[in-house]
């Protein structure tokens, strides 16, 4: 058995920062505890065939908030995943998508399994099983709760889960929307592998960019000179680190279980994962010096760290050692309140998890409406747009005498893809988003970090959505 002591500290740091930003709102205990609590924890067990035998597998759905329908979270497949865990991820994430104003309450499911140690067809089998125990109990549907991928899970098992719901719920018009993650094959949405790297490097840009802001902790505003290590190399970490360099930084350290690379000068990270999947490693990457203890390389020499991996991976024991001035939690939970507090202390910048990472559920919830509209973004309008913008330089042209060269013409002729138009939609959520939390920041000055002026928005959001559907009966 686990301890239990250890099991039980992800939701109640969760909690502790909560309790921290709560202090700077006007509402009633009574409603706060609401918003504060787990609505519905359903744990469950199932067996499955295994050889000659049988294996009883642990599963959770917990749904934190019914404040929106429907509840919104990634299923986490690890044999590390625990009730807690389950319970602190779902609380993040209806505070995340309040921040970003995303329609949810926030969901989050596990599965307690170490997937390397399974085949594709007990993968299957496990997954259209949890599929079922949640269609059975109700948590699972377009307009109920909708899952979607996250650690250890991704398209394939998204396909599964789907068509387990529509094999049982057969004519039932929205049933695609009973999942968010899935192939494009199967009505998913292009951007959404992307989203939340692209999310992270986004945010990051965001705050690097407030010259007062930098200029606080010694920085110049911009990437362009801007070092960063991230840690992960999955595909929070990989997309982290390959917009973060096209947007102009130097990604200079990358960290992974087997451990991490560092080169002052940069690092090519597609060079990097291609290494990787040759080897089975990126130790050995040429030009680079090797870390065999992947955290000593988060304490290089950088100014920005980007932890993509899981949760607290800095704590009050190794926060000192770290010598960037910001860290973007692409993770959830990869900073511990008393890492947090110290850090501050430090002078250094956290941007949070719950804004940080909310790429993912940004482009989940492009997906959902693609899903109930059966149509794809820009079908209707992308031609019209394009035969709009050619006529208008055709009159140009006309008018002026002046031939546009056929490049600059196919450039501004052209109508936007789904793909432009999700990540223009995400563009804006985090654009808008960081700046809401910084002027709370700003005008309450007493919440001192980013991460309680975000826990003030989304508090503040969810508290007028509970009192607007007031309590029945």
């Amino acid at each position: 058995m686990a301890n239990l002591a250890d099991e039980n500290k992800f939701f109640a740091d969760v909690c502790k920062n909560f309790d921290s930003a709560a202090q700077f709102t006007n509402h009633p205990e009574g409603l706060l505890n609401q918003i504060k609590t787990c609505n519905s924890v359903y744990r469950f067990q199932f067996p499955i065939r295994r050889g000659n035998g049988f294996e009883v597998i642990d599963a959770w759905r917990v749904e934190h908030s019914h404040h929106m329908s429907p509840t919104k979270g990634g299923i986490r497949y690890s044999e590390m995943v625990n009730e807690d865990e389950v319970m602190a991820l779902a609380a993040l994430m209806t505070y995340k998508c309040a921040i970003v104003n995303v329609p949810f309450g926030g969901a989050k499911g596990g599965i307690k399994i170490n997937t390397k140690q399974y085949s594709v067809a007990e993968l299957e089998t496990i997954t259209r099983r949890y599929t079922t125990e949640l269609i059975k109990k109700n948590f699972i549907g377009p307009g109920i709760d909708v899952p979607a991928p996250d650690y250890g899970s991704g398209e394939r098992e998204m396909s599964w889960i789907a068509d387990t719901y529509m094999t049982m719920n057969p004519g039932q018009l929205d049933a695609l929307g009973c999942v968010t993650g899935k192939p494009i094959a199967l009505h998913g949405i292009r951007g959404r592998k992307e989203a939340t790297g692209r999310g992270v490097a986004y945010a990051v840009r965001e705050c690097v960019e407030v010259a007062e802001d930098m200029a606080k902790i010694g920085f110049k505003a911009g990437l362009g000179d801007k070092r960063v290590i991230v840690q992960g190399l999955g595909n929070v970490g990989y997309h982290s680190a390959k917009f973060l360099a096209e947007f102009g930084a130097t990604i200079v350290g990358l960290c992974e279980f087997e451990g991490a690379i560092y080169n002052p000068n940069g690092l090519n990270v597609d060079e990097v994962f291609a290494h990787r999947k040759n080897t089975g490693s990126i130790l050995g990457f040429p030009g680079a010096k090797d870390f065999k203890n992947s955290m000593e390389g988060l304490e290089q020499d950088c100014d920005i760290i980007v932890p993509a991996a899981l949760e607290n991976q800095f704590t009050e024991l190794n926060i000192r050692n770290i010598k960037a001035k910001i860290i973007a939690e692409g993770a959830n939970g990869p900073t511990t309140p008393e890492a947090e507090t110290i850090f501050t202390e430090m002078g250094g910048i956290i941007i949070p998890d719950m804004y940080c990472n909310a790429g993912g559920v940004t482009v989940s919830y492009f997906e959902w409406l693609k899903n109930l509209s059966h149509v794809a973004f820009g079908r209707m309008e992308n031609r019209y747009a394009a035969n709009s913008n050619a006529n208008l330089i055709n009159t140009l042209e006309n008018l002026t005498g002046k031939t546009i060269l056929p490049e600059h013409r196919l450039m501004i002729v052209k109508g936007a893809s789904e793909m432009e138009l999700v990540n223009s939609g995400l563009e804006d959520t985090m654009i808008h988003s960081y700046h809401e939390i910084r002027e709370t920041l700003m005008n309450k000055p007493a919440t001192q970090t980013l991460r309680t002026a975000a826990f003030v928005n989304s508090i503040d959001k969810i508290a007028v959505s509970y009192m607007n559907l007031g309590v029945w009966p």
